[in-house]
């Protein structure tokens, strides 16, 4: 039986600094979410917090209804990819790339080495290579391949692709993929490449100084957005008819305005009925910027 993995009230404070604001969120089973946010929002304290990797004051977190917290039977189900810490990458460490699979098959109770395999020999990764001398790109395709062969029931990743090429990006998304079509295992990454990812997200969260101010299928966020171009008499008329006192993000050119405003895409029509402007959709990168942009300010129309 699938479990959600729940976050509800998590307040986390690092001394008198609040970083997470009663934080709400369910993990759904089966689904592909994408966690994006900007610098500082919270986000890989939000991911250690739902594994179990960091603590926080306020809250709690469950695994099918059970606390996360020191549950070995939940944490065998999770997985937090992240980046591998300096300490494996500094002074006189000598562990392989081999010795790193090794450790990964003891923590992760549904390793499936077969599968670590293939992707080791995908990636041309050398099994007998030090990991403290293995490039930027090798050591994102390591942590990529310790995610994916986890075969873990929930599986974070953050910033996958960080250190990869545009090739291997589109490999990394296409083996995601395929992972996801065999097993439908919940996924969760993180990420600032937001559209290349955007066609992989069923379901996006928002994370925005500590809040989350977004949790919705990814189709159904992007479409809540239509840019509005015209005049700007012809634009402020389709605000004013949509009853929108601010916009999420407004850009002057001239006597011309371009507007993006957050409502029912058949209410932007009805409201455009009559008026001489332009309506085209957004993309998610520019929904999320709109968003964070503005985020209570907005811009008057």
């Amino acid at each position: 039986m699938k479990k959600e993995l729940k976050a509800t009230g998590v307040v986390k404070r690092y001394g008198k600094k609040e970083v997470l604001h009663g934080v709400d969120v369910c993990i759904e089973p089966g689904v592909i979410y994408g966690l994006i946010g900007r610098n500082g929002a919270g986000k890989t304290t939000l991911m250690g917090i739902l594994t179990a990797q960091n603590t926080f004051d306020e809250g709690e977190v469950t695994y099918g209804g059970q606390p996360v917290w020191e549950n070995r039977a939940a944490l065998a189900e999770l997985c937090f990819s992240r980046e591998i810490p300096t300490t494996l990458l500094m002074g006189q460490n000598t562990s392989k790339v081999r010795d790193y699979l090794s450790a990964a098959a003891v923590y992760y109770p549904h390793w499936d080495k077969e599968y670590a395999q293939r992707l080791v020999d995908r990636f041309g990764l050398d099994r007998k290579k030090s990991v403290s001398k293995l490039s930027k790109g090798m050591l994102s395709m390591l942590t990529i391949v310790i995610a994916l062969a986890s075969r873990a029931p929930v599986t974070i990743l953050d910033e996958p692709v960080a250190g990869l090429d545009v090739v291997a990006r589109e490999d990394f998304y296409k083996l995601l993929l395929d992972d996801y079509a065999e097993t439908n295992r919940t996924f969760i990454i993180s990420t600032h490449i937001i559209e290349e990812a955007a066609n992989v997200f069923e379901r996006v969260l928002v994370l925005h100084d500590g809040r989350m101010l977004v949790d919705a299928p990814t189709d159904e966020f992007v479409q809540s957005f239509t840019l509005i171009t015209g005049h700007e008499d012809e634009v402020a008329a389709v605000c004013s008819e949509l009853g929108v006192s601010h916009a999420v993000h407004t850009e002057r050119m001239g006597r011309q305005v371009q507007t993006a405003v957050r409502a029912p895409r058949s209410a932007v029509r009805a409201a455009a009925e009559g008026h001489d402007v332009d309506l085209e959709g957004i993309n998610l990168q520019k929904a999320f910027v709109y968003l964070t942009q503005a985020n209570g300010e907005g811009a008057a129309c």
